[in-house]
């Protein structure tokens, strides 16, 4: 699942390093559920 995550990454031209460590920082400070889809990787912008 991971390895699957990287990719998208790569293929929607996001850093995967920079946007997991984003990603996760983000949750961790309570990002509201109605908003989760702004983190996947084809709609996150930095």
């Amino acid at each position: 699942m991971l390895a699957s995550l990287i990719e998208t990454c790569k293929l929607n031209a996001v850093e995967p390093q920079t946007y997991l460590a984003d990603v996760l920082t983000r949750l961790v400070n309570h990002r509201p559920n109605s908003r989760i889809d702004e983190l996947l990787p084809w709609s996150y912008a930095a």
